[in-house]
């Protein structure tokens, strides 16, 4: 088998939902600055009171014998990387040899081994593994080693709620709980430049999560690359009571001091490196002590391929391997082929993986707050006709 081509099908439909979509966003490291903290939450262009209108770009990768790899949603950058940079390597090859392409891919890039491109080389291996699922006529966790199960708990990832109004998050909290999510994860909106308001808004938002959920709930806390040390620490003070399961992100990536720092002194424990990439990436966290729980995208980290071994190494250093949430079908297929106390419970964002999976025909849904993966051969990636209004073919 040869890969043949590939399709970048930029696909246009109409969503409905009854409210405004994004009704907050989360803080941003840009936010130090006023002009971009005075920036709204994200919109979605409406079509009318109770329909928006949604975009979305995939990647298919053809081969010569008719079978179809499918990834996405993904970026124009990336889809230009992959037209003008990977396709040149790509083409003609195997498409089941998943470390042999990952490896060149990487090795032509030199100067792009984090970043835009490695996400483009991330999204290439997801279309590789769908691939290589409907060549084997397997699901992509049993390719992967498994299923060590069938199902896994899933925490209901709030971004895009309301934040700011403790009435609105109590209403949100107990809704999801009630739906069978016993793990939430909010987004603050305030940090350093913001004074002691901004700081006691967020203090009040874990306060009110506490008082809702009780105590046996897991509350998850974001911070979004967009804190300091300073400021992190003024906020556990405060919040080290309502026992967060972890808190995310307290830093830009780099910082990795810092993280080790925040670590060493508190009980909280610290997540993070959803933006960093590949195993080498992974690797400075784990030597410094900087986290315990690793949070790799694997959309943007090197793909599933590269993500295993990200895994591998969190569990000599008995860490656990919680992927972020982007891809609820590749982190599935990955998660429920780990050993569970290594990848315990799977990130499912309400309203984010709501718009990625809409052109699917199998999204992924929690039941009872519990993901199931799909056993179907591949990803379960398929395309969905019946939403796809109208599309074009992408080309550079």
């Amino acid at each position: 088998m040869k890969m043949t081509g590939i399709k970048l099908r930029r696909l246009h439909g109409t969503m409905e939902f009854q409210s405004e979509f994004w009704e907050e966003r989360l803080i941003q490291p840009l936010d130090i600055y006023t002009e971009y903290k005075a920036r709204g939450a994200g919109r979605l262009p409406k079509v009318d009171d109770s329909h928006y209108a949604m975009s979305s770009l995939f990647l298919e990768i053809e081969t010569d014998e008719g079978v179809t790899g499918i990834a996405g949603p993904i970026d124009d950058l990336h889809a230009y990387i992959i037209s003008t940079r990977l396709w040149s390597i790509l083409e003609g090859k195997d498409p089941t040899a998943n470390e042999l392409l990952w490896d060149q891919m990487f090795r032509a890039s030199v100067h792009g081994r984090q970043g835009e491109t490695m996400m483009a080389i991330s999204a290439v291996d997801c279309a590789l593994w769908d691939i290589r699922g409907k060549v084997y006529n397997a699901p992509v966790v049993s390719l992967l080693g498994g299923p060590t199960r069938t199902e896994i708990p899933a925490y209901a990832s709030m971004l895009g709620f309301n934040v700011e109004d403790p009435g609105l998050v109590r209403e949100r909290a107990l809704e999801y709980k009630r739906k069978g999510y016993r793990a939430q994860k909010w987004f603050f909106r305030h940090g350093p430049m913001d004074g002691p308001e901004g700081l006691k808004k967020n203090v009040e938002l874990v306060r009110t999560l506490r008082e809702a959920l009780g105590d046996d709930d897991d509350i998850m806390l974001d911070c979004w690359l967009s804190w300091n040390l300073t400021y992190t620490r003024q906020i556990i003070e405060r919040i080290e009571e309502y026992h967060p399961r972890w808190l995310e992100e307290t830093a830009m990536p780099d910082r990795i001091d810092t993280y080790s720092e925040i670590r060493a002194s508190t009980s909280i424990p610290l997540s993070g490196a959803e933006h960093e990439y590949t195993r080498w990436g992974f690797k400075r966290f784990v030597d410094a002590g900087a986290l315990d729980v690793l949070q790799p995208d694997i959309y943007w980290a090197g793909g599933i391929t590269e993500t295993v071994k990200i895994a591998s190494y969190a569990s000599v250093h008995d860490l656990q391997c919680i992927p972020h949430g982007h891809s609820s079908q590749a982190n599935a297929h990955f998660s429920c082929a780990m050993v569970p106390t290594l990848t315990p419970i799977q990130e499912y964002l309400i309203k984010w993986n709501t718009v990625h999976q809409f052109f699917l025909q199998d999204p992924i849904t929690p039941r009872d707050g519990v993901i199931h993966v799909s056993l179907q051969p591949g990803m379960g990636m398929e395309l969905d006709a019946d939403k796809i209004e109208s599309e074009e073919l992408v080309e550079f």
